[in-house]
């Protein structure tokens, strides 16, 4: 098989990037180890932010705000997509300075946002917030969610087959190609792609597919976890996202009832490579006493997160060092690209980081300065393959459960340090400046 571009991981970041390669008249191939958005994008909360911690992000994701919106004009496919807004709240000193500072930043950069009275905000809710009287609201009406992440993923296969992409479901890589130290394509258990452009957009299985390539990735897979309850009547469908920074976490309407995930405060970090070979998103262990206990720091304004629970679910986001996304191409190893290092916005940022990489990797310029996420801004990716031109079978999804290169052996950043640091922005997602 030939293509222009290869993406492996068939997440909505892989995905987003195939599509808007495609539109740009290239031909793309995808590849994933299991189904299309079963891993992390399957398991997303949906919710789509408009302020972030810097210029970057926050246009990236104002960008995704209105591709979603408009998915239909520019895509071609229906996409349903809730308009719903959004409350960020905020109790206690800390966390009313650090939201009076991310309104203040969000509005120089243009982002529409209005600081708001609690009683406003429970009237914004249809009641399913109660107002406290003390906290600090700020209104966000650019805000989005997607009810089922499914349909986001949906919306990108049905766009990406009227494009031309060929998406490989359940064909793991085992080995990426090089010629005179440039990519050349990759293989799997059942064919070879000529390709000279590889995406790594593996989600949690970003650094095997790196180390396959011969690159050293700065990513940590967390976990991460949400409820929804059964319906509960005084939640309005199209209602507002509810954002509670001092307990770090979110609510939104879904089926009926009300969605509560959190970033709790030791997370607990995942990594696929020392997991048995067939390890999967639906391994990584639940722990419903965190939810229950959110959902009793976030029930003095949320009553509803008292009701009993439907579904509980869980998925892995990949952490870098410094919380911003992993999106380039790696110098070392020319042709590979990498798009990763989500930080819990991998899904709501996926339609402007597909368009800015499909842009860039085809020859233009991105309309935003992607600099600033650079795969290599922390030290050299370079690392010693297994053999000269093909790398050893480790990797996302293969069958081996090795690593291509030793942990941490000539990287600036060891494992646990990763680790580490991943952690800490994951834990501190709603408080970056603690």
């Amino acid at each position: 098989m030939k293509a222009d571009v290869a993406v492996i991981g068939a997440g909505a970041l892989g995905l987003s990037t195939a599509l808007h390669c495609a539109l740009q008249g290239r031909s793309v191939v995808v590849l994933d180890r299991s189904t299309p958005g079963s891993q992390a994008s399957g398991r997303a909360a949906g919710l789509f932010k408009s302020v972030q911690g810097d210029e970057v992000r926050t246009f990236l994701a104002r960008r995704s705000i209105a591709l979603v919106r408009h998915f239909r004009d520019w895509a071609g496919v229906a996409l349903p997509v809730a308009a719903s807004g959004s409350l960020l709240v905020a109790r206690g000193g800390g966390h009313k300075k650090l939201l009076a500072s991310e309104l203040a930043q969000s509005l120089r950069w243009g982002v529409d946002l209005a600081a708001i009275s609690p009683a406003e905000a429970s009237e914004q809710t249809g009641g399913y917030y109660r107002a406290g009287g003390d906290e600090d609201v700020v209104w966000c009406p650019e805000d989005v969610y997607i009810e089922e992440p499914g349909a986001l993923i949906d919306a990108y296969l049905a766009a990406a087959g009227r494009a031309g992409v060929q998406v490989l479901a359940d064909e793991p890589v085992t080995g990426v190609t090089s010629r005179n130290g440039a990519i050349a394509g990759l293989v799997t258990a059942a064919r070879a792609v000529e390709a000279g452009v590889v995406v790594d957009a593996a989600g949690a299985w970003v650094r095997q597919v790196a180390e396959l390539a011969g690159a050293w990735v700065a990513a940590a897979p967390v976990r991460h976890q949400l409820l929804v309850t059964e319906p509960v009547p005084e939640v309005p469908a199209g209602a507002p996202i509810t954002r509670i920074l001092d307990c770090a976490v979110y609510v939104r309407p879904a089926r009926g009832g009300l969605m509560l995930g959190g970033f709790e405060a030791a997370p607990l970090p995942v990594d696929p490579r020392a997991e048995p070979p067939g390890f999967d998103t639906d391994d990584v262990p639940l722990d419903r006493g965190v939810l229950d206990a959110m959902a009793a720091q976030a029930a003095g304004l949320v009553p509803a997160m008292q009701t009993p629970v439907a579904e509980q679910r869980g998925g892995l986001f990949t952490m870098s060092p410094d919380g911003r996304f992993l999106a380039g191409p790696v110098p070392e190893v020319p042709g590979l690209w990498v798009a990763s290092g989500c930080n819990g916005s991998g899904f709501s940022s996926s339609p402007a980081i597909g368009e800015a990489l499909a842009r860039w990797i085809t020859g233009g310029r991105p309309a935003v300065d992607l600099s600033s996420l650079a795969p290599d801004r922390f030290g050299s990716l370079a690392v010693p393959l297994s053999n000269n031109g093909l790398s050893g079978s480790s990797g996302s999804g293969s069958s081996g459960s090795g690593s291509a290169a030793s942990p941490g052996a000539g990287n600036p950043l060891s494992d646990d340090e990763l680790i580490e640091r991943g952690t800490w922005q994951y834990a501190h997602y709603y408080d970056p400046l603690t």
